[in-house]
């Protein structure tokens, strides 16, 4: 075994690797970039090398330097993780190459895999399902529609080098496919290097099944089960599950007997995946091969009672793998949530900036260390309270998973678990993921990977978040409030005759949009526990835990376990519960109706501006002062954690003043262009 391993990665799932190697005794480097210097990693670490400047290709994704801190700190062997080097063949080949140990396949696995018109055809000569299609690099668009006429429409056209979305178009017609060609052409060789495209038979209904296959250097390979990845937004993952919904038993063991045929034919050696796309009739096809450790291994951890990372580990050290095909179990069900730094509803736009608050949920189960029997809760993450989400890299700020009995428990722990989860300083997807939970087709496990288009067509909405009672939110604010009043009015020194007096009936007003306040009469009465009645509804609650500067509340409303997020903000009172969110003023009646003669007061008028989305890097002004531009044309182009932002005027007018340079930082809905 290793004494000592160097971690070439970053985030989580760097934190989730020194867990595993400190159960094993094995000592950690981390490494990091300057924007990570006072990162989790490198605090967990038992050392730790400056790679370089903030963005990856001086830091992270520099081979050389990775090897030379491997050298110099007398590490034997490196894991990468996930993304970065993990999938770079040539980076593997000169780790082995130098002495050194890769915890993960063999160079030429990774080369065999990582060329999606190469890999098809190792599939088909495994006899590996594979979807009808034409696997040569395609030199013209009027061969590509050619081809997709043969096949038959739909068609997917997609790049050889291609992931992560890039590279991909659907055709329906001869126009989409000319069209689509040519687009992925450009795309790839801007994203990759690679302009090779090939066609293949679009599967409608499509869901995303992977197959997590283990092989060691003594010829033994196994699978692990499948995990369901089939909600997706613009082709990532959003949520994973494990076991699928979906799937027969036979299609389980046909799909897993592929998977490792797979592997066995390019000598695999370590933890990889099999991805494969369902058809709706539970036909399967061979779609790609990640040779690397998957974000969502957790859930398949969580149904094995596995770690994943020791057995990578184990099995780059040498040994065999310790259980056969036949021992590997399945118990209950495992789901994953992704929870990152976007704002939902702004189309997800990117948010970086400091962790003014982070509190996840707690933990009953953890990385490296064995399941509890009932399940529970597990947060991998790579970040603290106080610490800053960088505009460099990707925008995972935590994973969330949970285990149940069976998927209605899972679902139930993990929507209870988001509503625990507190995050402040910037947006993230938590409410997003809530109303995907609640959402009756998931909950039904009837979906495919079109789920979020096809349910969320204009994006995410605050009323896409259907509560099932919203009137709990409304006594949530009407019985904290009460909490608050019975503790001011317990402050000693108050005036006789003045001090704070304790009614029974109130108004809450529910803030809206452009003076759209709704006010609703409640009656909360205190003996012991708060009554609250909203109309003819009455709510009682128990034990509840909130306190005066505290965000998250736990307790029992009718007898029923709950938790939710309330928090004051000057005299409103915000109150989060299964992703839907109130601003509330609970106030007396004469004070409510006060309230409604006060004037509304418009925000100001920004629509001579143009505005910084998203917190970022102004990578390009691509407009001058005096300059006229039409509407849907190209102004600015905006960098956040990797991906680029293109600005586009959203009416014809004249540039008046530039108010940010290029290469400035900026912050959400800074000025950046002034229009007359």
């Amino acid at each position: 075994m290793f004494k000592k391993i160097l971690i070439a990665n970053r985030g989580e799932i760097a934190c989730r690797i020194i867990k595993t190697a400190k159960k094993l005794g094995i000592k950690t480097v981390a490494v990091y970039s300057e924007a990570d210097r006072d990162a989790r990693h490198v605090e967990l670490a038992d050392e730790a090398v400056l790679l370089g400047p903030a963005p990856s290709r001086q830091s992270y994704l520099l081979g050389d330097k990775i090897i030379a801190a491997c050298k110099q700190t007398g590490a034997e062997a490196i894991h990468p993780g996930y993304g970065f080097l993990s999938e770079n063949a040539a980076f593997a080949k000169q780790v082995e190459d130098e002495g050194l140990v890769f915890i993960g396949p063999k160079h030429h696995s990774i080369a065999a895999m990582g060329d999606k018109i190469a890999s098809k055809k190792l599939a088909n000569a495994a006899r590996v399902n594979t979807i009808p299609g034409w696997n040569d690099a395609i030199e013209s668009a009027e061969r590509a529609v050619e081809i997709a006429r043969d096949i038959g429409y739909p068609v997917m056209i997609k790049a050889s080098a291609g992931g992560g979305g890039k590279g991909l178009r659907v055709a329906h017609d001869d126009k989409e496919a000319h069209e689509g060609f040519n687009s992925c052409r450009n795309e790839a060789l801007s994203s990759f290097g690679d302009d090779r495209v090939f066609i293949e038979k679009f599967v409608e209904e499509p869901r995303h099944i992977e197959i997590q296959v283990l092989g060691d250097a003594h010829g033994h390979c196994v699978y692990l089960w499948e995990r369901e990845c089939s909600i997706q937004r613009r082709h990532q993952k959003v949520i994973e599950e494990a076991p699928s919904p979906f799937i027969s038993e036979a299609t389980r063991q046909a799909m897993g007997a592929q998977a490792v045929a797979l592997a066995k034919a390019v000598d695999y050696q370590s933890a990889g995946t099999v991805e494969f796309v369902v058809g709706k009739d539970q036909r399967f096809y061979f779609l790609e091969m990640n040779t690397r450790l998957q974000v969502e291994h957790p859930v398949t951890e969580c149904i094995t009672g596995l770690d994943l990372v020791e057995l990578m580990i184990r099995v780059a050290a040498g040994e065999q793998l310790p259980f056969t095909q036949s021992e590997i179990k399945r118990e209950g069900w495992a789901i994953e949530c992704r929870i990152n730094a976007e704002d939902p509803l702004r189309n997800f736009l990117p948010s970086t900036g400091r962790l003014v608050k982070y509190q996840p949920p707690t933990q009953t189960m953890e990385a490296a260390v064995p399941r509890p029997a009932d399940g529970g809760v597990r947060v991998d993450t790579g970040v603290y309270e106080g610490g800053e989400i960088p505009m460099h890299y990707d925008s995972m700020i935590a994973k969330l998973i949970v285990h149940g009995r069976d998927r209605h428990d899972a679902i139930a722990k993990m929507r209870e678990a988001l509503n625990a989860f507190v995050i402040r300083g910037i947006n993230s997807n938590i409410p997003f993921q809530a109303a995907l939970l609640a959402h009756p087709k998931f909950v039904a496990g009837d979906f495919s990977t079109g789920f979020i288009a096809e349910h969320f067509p204009s994006g995410f909405r605050a009323e896409d978040v259907a509560h099932d009672d919203p009137d709990f939110l409304i006594a949530l604010a009407a019985a904290v409030n009460r909490r608050y009043l019975v503790r001011a009015a317990g402050i000693s020194g108050q005036m006789p005759g003045h001090g704070v007096r304790i009614g029974d009936d109130y108004v809450v007003v529910v803030r809206g949009a452009v003076d759209k306040d709704r006010h609703v009469p409640v009656r909360a009465e205190a003996n012991g526990s708060v009554n609250v009645t909203v109309g003819a509804k009455r709510y009682e609650f128990q034990k509840s835990n909130w306190s005066y500067g505290q965000t998250r509340t736990t307790g029992l409303c009718n007898g029923q376990p709950f938790t939710a997020q309330v928090e004051r903000q000057g005299l409103t009172l915000r109150v989060g519960h299964n992703g839907s969110r109130i601003d509330a003023l609970v106030l007396s009646p004469r004070a409510a109706a006060l309230h409604k003669l006060m004037p509304y007061k418009a925000p100001p008028d920004t629509s001579k501006f143009l505005l910084a989305p998203m917190p970022g890097l102004l990578a390009d002004v691509v407009v001058q002062v005096g300059q006229r531009v039409l509407a849907g044309e190209k102004l600015a182009v905006v960098e956040a954690m990797k991906m680029e932002n293109i600005l586009l005027a959203s009416q014809d007018a004249t540039v008046a003043e530039v108010l940010a340079a290029k290469g400035s930082s900026l912050a959400v809905d800074q000025p950046i262009l002034r229009f007359d």
